[in-house]
């Protein structure tokens, strides 16, 4: 199968000249509409579009709300003939494709209309403190090539982000593809961000990144929107996506070296005024007097975090130097891991029944190392929340494992650069710049 360089196969193609009866002319310009407008795409802010605009047509297309021209026309109350107009646009460039035949109720079925996932790609990166994973998706999130490998974040971000680029590059080679078919980027740190700006704001494990612009460096070889958020942030995206059905408000929590959490509320990430909202390491926990390592003292992550989980463990004389030695440890069934995971559950239960009666959600999620050692780890943290949270605030919640694991950052990364570049007013940005161009 032969793959052009706006990331439609020949296959489709020939599928699209067949149904729309297109001219050579106009294929031409299908393929070129995504290059021809994606550079018009600020990397920074939201845009807004009218509320019945083909961007809007195409997110109710994408989300499965309508899929055929007569419910977008029932759904948006346009004309027929605007929907009609609209859709020919969407389709010219190479965003929504004929899938098939709805159900007739008398007559010729109605065509469905499917949102082609692979009208583009984008890059993702998940960098972690001294683990990352790398991917090249299309629209639909199908990964094409991806990598894992061992990065110490604490290198500086000349040195990572020059790998990172390489990998991007060297993943794309792999894939069949090049830097043209790359429509944005989507990349996540261990570290506080502010995500308007693109830079990271005085990381406490990240040497060398405070202030550093790293959508501008990121740029130099990729002239496409480029998206930063923190590693939390962007695993409950990816959590997010992956749900089904979706939960509109959930908080994810990640206990790992440290603890964080994102917060999805009314379906959307909540990121505060100043982007660091979920920062519930740093919360006070009732039980805790340790000194943290931000100089406060009864920090939850100075307790229940897998660093002060592993001190704590090789003040016992186990061989424990970091959280996933505690995981191991308590998958061997070494009663003292098993204990110190528990009673580090309970505190942050501590701080979640605050979170549960103060926000509501409908879901706790819980990641990160180790909620590996999930069995303990819940134990504690629902002991806690469903005996100190109110009962209304509890009658629905459920407290559960990442659904992802491991791939929740990456998968959150990409999404999170996907759901930018698909935004209605983006979307109707590119179909202008196009339309002037032509």
């Amino acid at each position: 199968m032969i793959v052009d360089s706006h990331g439609l196969t020949t296959d489709l193609l020939h599928l699209y000249i067949q149904s729309q009866k297109l001219s050579t002319y106009a294929v031409d310009r299908h393929k070129s509409l995504w290059h021809a407008g994606k550079t018009v795409l600020d990397h920074a802010r939201v845009f807004g579009s009218d509320p019945d605009s083909p961007g809007d047509l195409l997110r109710l297309i994408r989300t499965g709300s309508a899929r055929t021209r007569g419910e977008l026309v029932e759904a948006t109350g346009l004309a027929r003939s605007t929907v009609a107009q609209r859709i020919e646009g969407l389709m010219a460039a190479g965003l929504i494709v004929e899938i098939g035949g709805a159900p007739s109720t008398g007559g010729r079925p109605p065509s469905l209309l499917g949102f082609n996932g692979e009208a583009g790609l984008v890059l993702a990166a998940d960098l972690g403190a001294s683990h990352s994973r790398v991917i090249v998706a299309d629209l639909g999130l199908n990964s094409l090539a991806e990598v894992e490998a061992d990065l110490d974040i604490d290198e500086g971000p000349e040195i990572v982000l020059g790998w990172l680029i390489d990998t991007f590059d060297r993943l794309l080679a792999e894939a069949g593809r090049d830097r043209g078919d790359v429509l944005g980027i989507g990349i996540g740190v261990p570290g506080p961000v502010d995500f308007e700006r693109g830079v990271a704001v005085n990381p406490p494990i990240m040497a060398g990144w405070h202030e550093f612009r790293i959508v501008d460096r990121v740029r130099e070889s990729f002239d496409v929107p480029v998206l930063v958020d923190n590693d939390v942030n962007i695993m409950a995206l990816g959590e997010h996506w992956a749900m089904e059905p979706k939960v509109d408000d959930f908080v994810f929590i990640k206990v790992g070296t440290g603890i964080g959490s994102g917060l999805i509320l009314g379906g959307r990430l909540h990121r505060g005024a100043d982007g660091a909202a979920g920062d519930i390491g740093h919360v006070q926990a009732t039980s805790s007097d340790a000194i943290c390592r931000c100089g406060n003292q009864g920090c939850l992550e100075a307790s229940a975090g897998g660093a002060a989980l592993a001190s704590k463990l090789a003040k016992l004389g186990h061989d424990a130097k970091r959280s996933s030695d505690v995981t191991d440890l308590v998958e061997k069934g070494n009663k003292d891991a098993i204990v110190a995971v528990r009673d580090a559950g309970r505190l942050i239960g501590e701080v979640v029944a605050s979170l549960v009666n103060l926000l509501n959600p409908s879901q706790i999620m819980i990641g990160g190392n180790i909620a590996k050692a999930e069995q303990h780890l819940l134990a504690g943290i629902r002991e806690v929340v469903y005996s100190r949270s109110t009962t209304l605030s509890t009658t629905n919640l459920q407290i559960t494992g990442s659904a992802l694991g491991d791939r929740s950052g990456v998968t959150g990364a990409a999404a999170m650069a996907i759901d930018y570049l698909l935004r209605p007013g983006n979307i109707d940005r590119v179909l202008e710049k196009s339309a002037v161009s032509s």
